[in-house]
């Protein structure tokens, strides 16, 4: 009876150093945000990558901040996820209530041959609102891990293995949602504000179809007072009399070649000899012309008058060949399909 109780009580004993022992490494492997802060991590053996929020002004009262945190380990360091900062913790600000909360966290580890790397998806709420902007901080966080331990050590840090590595503090500003009396905005250009940017979409829309209206402007201006062959119906027969004719003298020998030019272009153009009794004919086979008709009677007249009746009377006045410089030029905007106006209207 004696022996079962003394068995009895040994195996008890056993059973509570067992329990004992695996309580105390328990502990001596999990930690806390609330633990001391242990010693740092040896350098060299993390790096760390951290994606912030897009902006750090403008926050208001309920705005939520997302911070990505990406820690590459090197083995056997291991995170410790207890350690991992806890949603709803209150933060603090030089002493005081920051009024920013942890409200969510996504951590996952992606194991590689001699890294551990970490993923933490950290996402902020504002809780606090002033009546000016005022500075804020995502607050720095420690997190711990797990390494090498060395028994022999009095150091109770380095015989547990716990080393930590701190994520750094962000710094933003939160708004406030009114403002409370005038503001200047030459007083309130803070460096954090950044550009203020307006919206230019509709005025390069605008500037956009006044370029086509400018360039479609310009290509009529030249179509109407070019001199040159290179464009559509620039090339036919009064455009290059036209060219002729203004290098002309202005002599009795160059008014006779400008006549002579001009008999040509409007041959050519009519594929036929053009006289005062076939001008109806030329009229109803070349219509675009029609304006202009009163005025190839006079040059008609003129023509007549320089090589067959020198005293005839005709109507170019005391310059004819400005005369006919001004009515090979009409002859040529009839032939681009333009309408000049008649010479008799401008007298």
């Amino acid at each position: 009876m004696k022996k079962s109780i003394t068995n009895l009580t040994l195996f008890k004993l056993i059973q509570t150093a067992m329990t004992a022992l695996i309580l105390g490494f328990s502990i001596s492997v999990t930690a806390s945000p609330d633990d001391g802060p242990s010693p740092d991590i040896p350098e060299g053996n993390v790096s760390i990558s951290i994606v912030e929020p897009a902006r750090d002004v403008g926050y208001t009262v309920g705005d939520i901040l997302e911070r990505t945190v990406t820690l590459r380990v090197k083995k056997p360091y291991k995170l410790v996820e207890t350690s991992l900062p806890i949603i709803g913790y209150e933060r603090r600000y030089k002493g005081q209530v920051s009024g920013i909360e942890l409200r969510s966290i996504r951590h996952k580890a992606d194991e590689q041959s001699r890294d551990t790397v970490y993923t933490l998806h950290l996402a902020y709420q504002v809780f606090t609102n002033n009546v000016v902007a005022k500075p804020a901080v995502l607050p720095s966080e420690p997190i711990k891990f797990k390494g090498p331990a060395d028994p022999t050590s009095t150091d109770a840090a380095k015989k547990s293995g716990i080393v930590q590595f701190t994520i750094p503090s962000w710094g933003f500003r939160i708004s406030p949602i009114a403002i409370y009396g005038s503001v200047k905005i030459e007083d309130d250009m803070s460096p954090l504000r950044g550009p203020l940017l307006l919206d230019a979409r509709q005025q390069k829309h605008r500037l956009k179809l006044l370029i086509v209206v400018l360039a479609v402007s310009l290509l009529g201006l030249l179509y109407i007072l070019g001199k040159r062959a290179w464009l559509p119906l620039m090339g036919r027969p009064f455009a290059k009399a036209y060219r002729d004719i203004r290098k002309l003298p202005d002599t009795e020998s160059g008014l006779q070649q400008a006549v002579q030019r001009l008999h040509q272009a409007l041959n050519a153009t009519a594929e036929g000899s053009v006289f005062s009794d076939n001008l109806e004919l030329f009229i109803a086979r070349k219509p675009a012309f029609a304006p202009i008709k009163l005025e190839i009677e006079h040059f008609l007249g003129l023509s007549r008058q320089v090589f067959f009746e020198p005293n005839a009377a005709h109507v170019a006045g005391s310059q004819p060949l400005n005369w006919l410089k001004t009515f090979c030029r009409q002859c040529r905007d009839c032939e681009r399909g333009l309408h000049p106006e008649p010479q008799g209207k401008r007298a």
